[in-house]
């Protein structure tokens, strides 16, 4: 009968038999583990492969790598001279003649999915010495009735449990695991902790068990401090727990949603506390499980360790037969003789069997012994995917189509383990992706399935690794804020004991990035949520003033070295795109400027700052040294003894840049001293432009316009270089540039080509007369740029004679005339407003702004000789050879700016 056969020992009478029940943290595994070692040879069947890979590792320490084998449905390590075998309990080799066997987590016999393998190999697995069966104390009286000659030994709990209530989420202690029973909840409970404890770990049987073991080792590492998971961490896991929180007391069981029996709370609460230290457990109170609260029966039966015992153990016959199919399905559905024993429901394995052979076209392929065990073998290929038995069956058809002919094709493998090699995507994709390499892992672990096993196999591991890998990236990505898990932990205590370093620009504390610096200024992490960031400078501030300390130490030192370069833009003292200072330019002092050190420098010590402060005047007046002329020219205009109409002259060309249109300055109001203190200080005066030659250099220009621009006042860039001409057909050229038509020529080569003229003028003796326009060209003017620049000084060219019929020769030179220009004609500059904004201007804001020169033009009265130049003149008289509007002249001819 089917009964007896199932129901005999191999070696009943030969080893010895005992079973050791108990609660958990009674170090029942501990135990087996050290009778495994004291044994020539020996096998443990775990309920997780998860928990096979740990005993695995310990054994490995204690016996060599060598001696010791893990063998699981998706991974195989067999060493040639292994001895020590740790094997999930589906993968156990039962009829191995092996000195210890043992069995753990047996109450599981119980489960209605996988029940019938443990009550098999609690029958069936024996070893030659000693087998041991260990799991909860609740089936003690089945192992009694179906092993009478077991030795049953109890052991005790070694800490207590206790209940602790229910707690709010936020009030839920350190190390803790939250226990839910769906993904969602799983996810919902650890988004609420990753936004107020900083995140966690998470546990659920849907992970690959790299992943788990991931999670767990971040939790263990105290990398976070919580953990949630689903009712899988109750199978035996060690975890350094000292709180268990129940987010429900209820879960989907396969067919119904139903209320957790108590020996299954206790297994799950039992995690916390290990060894000889007390663990307590608990609800979540505010959920919306209207059974998250422990009955007064259920608190006692945990504490006490008192439950109900198992009446049944689930029972398939474990050596069906296999002459046909139908037999083969008979046997598997057929019921137990044992009252102990009670019929497993339909397994996976068992319902996809049934679909295909109803299928003609399968079913007509099952034929013979052989057929049938290959066939059944492929039936029990797992369903990793958790997607029901009518689409498991089309995979396990479409294998079966390969594996009635022999082995599956490599490339077929490979390509179906080349898709899956995709890291991308979601937690849900990533999930997905490692369910089915799961089960081409399963798949290249039959000897008889695959012909390149071992290749195939390190293929589908190497797959399942990297998209482990990348799931338990994507799940710290979105459950864990290592960042706030740091400073809670270190909340409680002074927070300046927390270690504050950089990296670059990066500012870590205790090694997590949690925000960067640029220059002086602290910028939080913008990927924290808000609530993080007051924690993140509390952290940071007590530590940010030492570093930035040593920062300023460094800009000093760089600075008085020159290998810091430092620039000023639009009013600002700049290293790089990083603000130093503020340039302030005072209302009465336009070209002595002062810096004001820019407020993220407040957080750099007093010291540091003052030294920094010092080197930057130091440096601010380096800068200035290409201004030496204007600053003299500013002084000048403040000393008493010039008079006010020298002192309004000078403040106008300090503002215009350095020059100043002649025909509205006021020279000719100025006594002979007043004239010789202007020549003094080295200003020239052009027939136009009134100018200094000195700020007529690139360098000064450039920081002219920086010092104009701190006033607010807006300005035409400085050409790079200051050429000798441009173009400024649209433009506004530059305050030292004077319009030519299209073109702008810089004010003392205009100066030049006007004094050549004019010295061929006075040749001609009031006549028409030819003027080389060689020296216009060689400059870079247009002939119409040279004829608008001339005709702003007066100049009027007549037109050319044109030749007669009959006449040949070169074309009649160009005849020039000259009168004395007014005003409006001698200002096509155009020069740019200077708009003062009213925090920063200088002086008085005008009610209008002349283009020519750069300086505020003002209403003021006009003097008898302005009056008198501004009369039209039939025959001007020779200009004289000193003083008036040619003086200068001497000292132009010897050359205009240099670059």
């Amino acid at each position: 009968m089917v009964a007896n056969r199932s129901s005999s020992s191999r070696r009943d009478e030969s080893g010895k038999l005992v079973a050791v029940l108990g609660p958990t943290n009674t170090g029942k595994t501990h135990l087996a583990i050290e009778r495994l070692c004291g044994h020539s040879s020996g096998a443990i069947g775990f309920p997780l492969r998860l928990l096979a890979r740990e005993v695995y590792e310990r054994v490995c320490a204690m016996k060599g790598p060598n001696q010791v084998a893990l063998i699981t449905g998706e991974e195989r390590i067999e060493p040639k001279d292994a001895r020590y075998l740790l094997c999930t309990v589906e993968a156990m080799p039962v009829h191995a003649d092996l000195a210890f066997m043992a069995i753990d987590e047996v109450q599981l016999a119980a489960d209605r999915e996988r029940g019938h393998i443990f009550t098999d190999r609690l029958l069936h697995a024996r070893g030659r010495e000693e087998t041991m069966i260990l799991g909860s104390s609740t089936i003690e009286p089945l192992v009694r009735s179906l092993l009478p000659k077991a030795e049953i030994i109890g052991r005790p709990r070694f800490s207590t449990l206790r209940h602790a209530g229910a707690k709010k989420l936020s009030r839920v202690p350190p190390r803790s695991a939250i226990v839910a029973f769906s993904a969602e909840q799983v996810y919902a409970v650890a988004e609420l902790l990753r936004r107020f404890r900083g995140g966690a770990a998470v546990v659920m049987g849907a992970l690959s068990p790299e992943t788990r073991n991931k999670q767990v080792a971040m939790f263990q590492s105290g990398e976070v401090d919580y953990l949630v998971a689903t009712d899988a961490i109750g199978m035996g896991l060690n975890l350094d727990l000292d709180h268990v929180a129940f987010a429900g007391l209820s879960k989907f069981d396969g067919q119904r949603q139903r209320r957790l029996t108590t020996a299954e709370m206790a297994q799950i609460a039992g995690r916390a506390g290990r060894h000889h230290r007390d663990g307590t457990f608990g609800t979540l109170s505010g959920t919306r499980s209207h059974d998250a609260e422990f009955t007064p029966e259920e608190v006692y039966a945990i504490e006490e360790h008192r439950f109900p015992p198992l009446t049944k153990l689930f029972w398939r016959d474990s050596d069906p037969r296999t002459d046909s199919l139908r037999h083969l399905i008979d046997d598997l559905s057929a019921p137990p003789e044992r009252p102990e024993l009670a019929p497993a429901p339909e397994a996976i394995d068992l319902a996809v069997m049934r679909r295909l052979s109803e299928e003609a076209d399968v079913a007509s392929t099952v034929r013979g012994r052989a057929l049938v065990e290959r066939f059944r073998e492929a039936c029990m290929l797992p369903d990793f995917r958790q997607q029901g038995a009518e689409v498991h069956s089309r995979f396990v058809a479409r294998l079966w189509q390969d594996l009635r002919h022999g082995a599956l094709p490599t490339d077929y493998i490979a390509a179906r383990i080349a898709e899956l090699d995709n890291v991308s995507g979601d937690i849900d994709t990533l999930q997905g992706r490692i369910a089915a390499i799961r089960s081409w892992s399963y798949i290249t672990q039959r000897p008889d399935w695959v012909i390149a096993r071992e290749e195939m196999a390190a293929r589908a591991r190497a797959v399942e690794a990297r998209l482990s890998d990348a799931l338990h990236s994507r799940l710290t990505e979105r459950f864990v804020n290592r960042r706030l898990t740091i400073l809670m932990r270190g909340a409680g205590a002074d927070a300046a004991l927390l270690p504050v370093t950089t990296q670059g620009e990066e500012v870590l504390v205790d090694g997590e990035p949690i925000g960067k610096l640029e220059g002086f200024r602290f910028k939080v992490d913008p990927a924290t949520h808000h609530a993080d960031h007051k924690l993140l400078f509390a952290a940071a501030e007590r530590h940010l003033p030492q570093i930035f300390a040593e920062r300023a130490r460094e800009l000093t030192e760089g600075v008085a070295s020159g290998s810091e370069a430092l620039h000023i833009a639009n009013g600002s003292l700049l290293r790089g795109n990083e603000v130093l200072a503020r340039i302030e330019v005072d209302r009465a002092r336009s070209m002595t400027p002062r810096i004001v050190l820019d407020r993220a420098l407040e957080a750099v010590p007093e010291a540091e700052r003052r030294a920094l402060k010092e080197r930057l005047d130091e440096w601010l007046s380096a800068w200035l040294a290409p201004l030496a002329g204007l600053v003299a020219l500013d002084e000048a205009a403040r000393a008493e003894d010039g008079g006010p109409e020298l002192r309004a002259l000078l403040i106008k060309l300090v503002d215009g840049g350095g020059v100043l249109l002649r025909a509205r300055s006021g020279l000719e109001g100025l006594s002979k001293d007043q004239r010789h203190k202007l020549r003094q200080l080295k200003v020239f005066f052009g027939a136009l432009d009134i100018y200094l030659l000195s700020a007529l250099k690139p360098a000064a220009q450039q920081r002219w316009r920086e010092l104009a621009m701190a006033r607010g006042w807006t300005l035409p860039p400085v050409p790079e270089g200051m050429p000798s001409v441009i173009t400024a057909d649209k433009d506004r050229p530059p305050a030292a540039y004077r319009r030519a038509g299209k073109q702008a020529i810089r004010i003392d080569l205009a100066e030049r080509l006007f004094r050549a003229a004019h010295g061929v003028r006075a040749e001609a003796n009031r006549k028409p007369f030819a003027i080389d326009d060689a020296m216009a060209t060689s400059m870079g003017l247009t002939e119409p740029g040279y004829e608008a620049l001339m005709r702003s000084a007066g100049f009027r060219p007549k037109p050319r004679r044109t030749p007669g019929e009959g006449e040949f020769g070169p074309p009649a030179p160009k005849l020039w005339t000259w009168l004395p220009p007014r005003p409006d004609e001698a200002t096509p500059r155009e020069r740019p407003s200077h708009r003062a904004s009213p925090a920063k201007s200088v002086r008085a804001k005008p009610s209008r702004t002349d283009m020519a020169g750069g300086e505020p033009r003002r209403h003021e009265p006009k003097t008898d000789a302005q009056k008198a130049t501004e009369r039209p003149m039939k025959r001007p008289p020779a200009p004289p050879a000193g003083g008036g509007a040619f003086a200068g002249l001497a000292d132009l001819l010897r050359g205009g700016a240099k670059d």
